[in-house]
């Protein structure tokens, strides 16, 4: 299914189940930017929209109704997911508004969320650091119950540094970030290879560099 007749059958789908404020909520809150969120960051990773709630109405410690713009509530794990425009955000945003948002977000860690958030900028510019940061975040809780193949220490620190430089990684990066020579970083990324965490960018004979599989996080549980 392509995004926008996925995305559409979310809406609907969601608007069925809601009545009152909620269902208003979401058909005022949820637009170009949640919509960008969900094309740019959420699509590229998972593909659905599975255990994923629009607009989510929860209550802050005086039990005043709030909404997220999104919720993720997987079998193991509650996420708060946010794109927060700089204009609405930062610049209209008083003192007391500030220090609100702050407690509400301490107050929901609290309560076992894990809130994430992302600037509208990124989201538009680049959705690339946005998908590395949240998969980083949710990888782990999706796969509790289908723990993957170890690794060595050696070969998850090669993992993380991919993560961390969000772009293809080269033998280059292992030498200068890990202390290791051109043969032992190549072969650390060639076994990556083999086992199917990265993927050879290149001609077949002369590989440089190579990128994370889609699924590489879950081999850092």
């Amino acid at each position: 299914m392509e995004f926008e007749q996925a995305h559409q059958k979310f809406l609907d789908d969601h608007l069925t189940h809601r009545f009152g404020e909620r269902k208003g909520r979401l058909l005022r809150g949820h637009k170009y930017a949640e919509k960008l969120l969900l094309q740019n960051v959420w699509w590229p990773l998972f593909g659905n929209f599975d255990d994923l709630h629009p607009e989510y109405e929860i209550y802050d410690w005086n039990r005043k109704s709030q909404f997220l713009d999104f919720a993720f509530l997987p079998p193991h794990g509650r996420f708060g997911i946010e794109c927060d425009g700089f204009q609405t955000h930062i610049k209209e945003k008083d003192r007391e508004g500030f220090s609100y948002s702050l407690n509400r977000d301490t107050f929901l860690t609290g309560m076992g969320w894990k809130m994430i958030h992302f600037s509208f900028d990124d989201v538009k510019d680049r959705p690339e650091v946005c998908r590395m940061l949240l998969q980083l975040v949710v990888g782990p809780h999706l796969l509790r119950s289908a723990p993957p193949p170890s690794l060595s220490p050696d070969e998850k620190e090669v993992i993380l540094l991919a993560i961390r430089l969000g772009r293809p990684i080269r033998p280059k990066d292992l030498i200068t970030q890990c202390g290791l020579n051109f043969r032992t970083a190549r072969k650390r990324l060639q076994n990556l290879a083999a086992k199917d965490i990265l993927r050879p960018i290149g001609r077949v004979t002369v590989v440089r560099q190579y990128e994370l599989q889609p699924d590489a996080w879950r081999h850092l549980l």
